[in-house]
Order: C-alpha cells, then structure tokens, then sequence
C-alpha cells in the first residue's frame, strides 16, 4: 500500500474501499486479479454506487465454455455488434486503472520490454461480466484497444483505449444502450482516446519483466527506464 494506491482510489471512487486493500502490482499478466472501476444500480433502494473491485483479467461471461484461450481484449472495431462483447458494452462497461503499461520490441527469445506511460493515471476502457463459479460470483474484465498511435504505435500496432479524466462518468453509467447507443460510443471512445493518445511516451525497461512467473510483481524499480 502506498500513497500512490491511495490517490487511484480517490480519483475514481466516490464512495467505499480502503486503499489498504489494494497494493500497487508492477506486473500483471492475463487471468491475473486487476481492480477496476464500476458502477452498480441497487434496485431496491435506487442508490448507484461507484467501487472499485477485484476482477480476472479473462472476460468469462456465463454462456462462454471454458477455453484455455484467455478473453483478455477486446477491439474497439467489433466491440458493439460482437456477441461476446455487446452485451457487457452495452451497459457493464468499466475502468481499469493503471500508471502504464508494457510492450515488446524484437525478435523471439531477444525482446526488448518498454513502459509506456502518461503524465499520470491513466484510465483504460474496459467492461465486465460476472458468473457463478462454485457458489460464489467471479467478477471478470476484458481491455478495450484500438489502433496505436503517435510513440505507442512505434513500439506496437495496438494500445488500450484510454479514457480523458472528466469521461469516467458517462463511460460508467449502467443505462443499456441499444445498438445504435453502442455504434456511438464507440465513435466517442474512439475520438476521445484519440486525445489521450498524444500523450503516451515509451522508454526501455529491464527484461526481467519478460517472464512473469519468475518476476516479484511487488518490485517497483521494474518500470524504472535503462541507465543511458
């Protein structure tokens, strides 16, 4: 826990959570616990509350089999008329906040790991889906991305749809939208993280980062740019 954590909390949640909960991870692989952002109307009392929550990075909604293949990301292209993702697009969108993220130049075996950042938070697009396993309900999530742009598309073809500070609100309203809401937002998202786009940077980090199973995820001096 740190001040850090604290801040992300604040900035995002209005009510509930204790940032004691949470714990800054500086490596997060697919089907790894992430925290994200989201609103929920309680019927009874009509009251809509925004918490931040644990959620598997491997969007797993009750009708789809189980698969090997984690649903870690979801197109912005195909995120309103594909029928794994629509119905979630349509009125369980959440945030998935973070300080970064990594991605890989170079030839297999020889890759170089970058962070790429912005000049704070930032808030990925995503949506959610929740099921029943074993009794208990597993709250999953998948990332929006969208084409690159400016120094994220020199490092990769594709980056996290990223929303602008004053976007969390409309981005988290429960309303289900019908396809041609969904059509829209999703022209909305695009012109928006076009706008955060511009200010993602890149430097080089240690390859430790590549193996995620042998990495201490607790170590913050993995997004610490190479000494020149």
């Amino acid at each position: 826990m740190d001040d850090e954590t604290n801040d992300l909390i604040e900035a995002f949640v209005l009510d509930g959570n204790d940032f004691r909960d949470w714990t800054p991870s500086y490596s997060i692989a697919p089907t790894d616990v992430i925290p994200i952002i989201r609103e929920r109307h309680d019927r009874a009392t009509g009251e809509v509350r925004r918490t931040v929550e644990p959620a598997r990075w491997d969007f797993h909604p009750s009708f789809l089999r189980d698969s090997k293949r984690p649903q870690f990301n979801a197109r912005i292209e195909t995120i309103a008329t594909n029928g794994l993702w629509k119905g979630a697009f349509a009125s369980s969108r959440c945030i998935v906040p973070m300080r970064g993220y990594y991605e890989w130049t170079g030839k297999p075996g020889d890759k170089q790991p970058h962070f790429l950042h912005g000049d704070g938070l930032l808030a990925a697009a995503g949506i959610a889906t929740a099921r029943k396993v074993d009794d208990e309900w597993q709250v999953s999530a998948a990332i929006i991305t969208r084409a690159a742009k400016d120094a994220s598309g020199e490092v990769h073809d594709r980056m996290p749809a990223f929303l602008l500070p004053d976007w969390d609100a409309p981005w988290l309203s429960s309303a289900k939208l019908d396809e041609a809401g969904r059509l829209e937002l999703v022209e909305q998202l695009g012109a928006v993280s076009d706008q955060v786009a511009t200010t993602i940077r890149s430097y080089e980090v240690d390859r430790r980062v590549n193996n995620s199973r042998t990495v201490d995820p607790s170590d913050a001096t993995l997004i610490e740019p190479l000494e020149a």
